[in-house]
């Protein structure tokens, strides 16, 4: 096993009845709720977050079936948080493709991703599991605290390392930790297991998002479909910009001071020179590698299998995004 299509490839068929789930689920008598909810969530994202709660489950040699219910819970969720992420940072395009909001205007964004929060929640009771409502609960809470956090952060140029990784574990991670810890609990693990699948997804999650705050910075526009220095325009202070104030005094530390007070992106080329120049880029990469070798640390007490393979290669690709 190589790539990601190899993975797609080995849970086809758990992906398959997810996306049926999900379809059907998604059903609304609100015509403007169904043109939205199917509209984001057909836009071309990789599924990763309900993909590894599927994984995990095969991986604890799940059999049942509620697996694939609550990787639609777990995608209903990151894509509610899609819509109101959207919402706040004024965004006008993701994955190449025009916002929802920017389609159909704020207000109705917000509650479409409202309706899709409170479906997750009625799907969510379905195993009658009060562990994994409790996980879900926990995590969706979390979610939005790390969003309240990234707030108050916006336009600071003194955020320290310990602030930003406290974001992204709340804003991004723990989705990915709660997805690993329900497959865990339905398929009635240990608790050192359940814990050892948390500690995986929330390493995995924390590689995640570092890479693609690189990749903000680093990629080209049409990989990663939004503008170059996008998160740089609405203030957002990321780990490649917190170490390049650190290694830079006088004028260069001057210009990403005034460019993230100021929000400015009008020299971003100049931006990403001294970002090149300081190794930002090379530090945030090793950063990103140390998350996930955590992660394959964690996945030591599961036993050998096609889908603990594939586990550890979604740690591996993970480094490698260009998207």
């Amino acid at each position: 096993m190589q790539n990601f299509s190899e993975i797609q490839a080995l849970m086809k068929s758990d992906l398959e009845m997810m996306d049926d789930i999900l379809i059907n689920r998604l059903n609304s008598n609100v015509e403007l709720i169904n043109q939205m909810s199917h509209y984001i969530i057909n836009s071309g994202g990789k599924r990763i977050r309900p993909l590894l709660l599927l994984l995990c489950a095969r991986a604890t040699s799940y059999s049942g079936k509620d697996h694939h219910a609550m990787a639609v819970v777990i995608e209903l969720i990151h894509t509610a948080t899609l819509l109101h992420d959207d919402v706040v940072d004024e965004s006008a395009t993701r994955r190449g493709q025009n916002t929802a909001n920017e389609l159909w205007g704020n207000a109705p964004s917000v509650l479409v991703g409202d309706f899709l929060y409170s479906r997750a929640f009625e799907i969510m009771v379905e195993p009658n599991s009060m562990e994994i409502m409790r996980v879900l609960s926990k995590a969706t809470n979390q979610i939005s605290e790390g969003e309240v956090l990234q707030l108050l952060n916006i336009r600071n140029a003194k955020v320290s390392r310990s602030e930003y990784f406290e974001v992204i574990e709340q804003k991004t991670a723990c989705l990915f930790k709660a997805a690993c810890q329900i497959a865990g609990i339905l398929s009635e693990s240990s608790e050192e297991l359940i814990t050892a699948l948390g500690s995986f997804g929330m390493h995995l999650g924390n590689a995640f998002q570092i890479i693609d705050d690189n990749l903000d910075y680093e990629s080209d526009s049409s990989m990663i479909g939004k503008e170059i220095g996008d998160d740089l325009s609405e203030g957002k202070v990321t780990l490649p910009m917190i170490y390049a104030l650190e290694q830079t005094t006088g004028k260069e530390n001057k210009i990403l001071t005034n460019a993230i007070t100021e929000a400015d992106v009008s020299n971003i080329d100049n931006i990403v020179d001294i970002l090149v120049n300081v190794n930002a880029f090379e530090f945030s990469r090793n950063v990103a590698k140390d998350e996930s070798i955590k992660a394959l640390n964690s996945l030591k007490v599961i036993p050998e299998s096609n889908y603990r393979s594939a586990l550890k290669l979604l740690c591996e690709l993970s480094l490698e995004r260009q998207s």
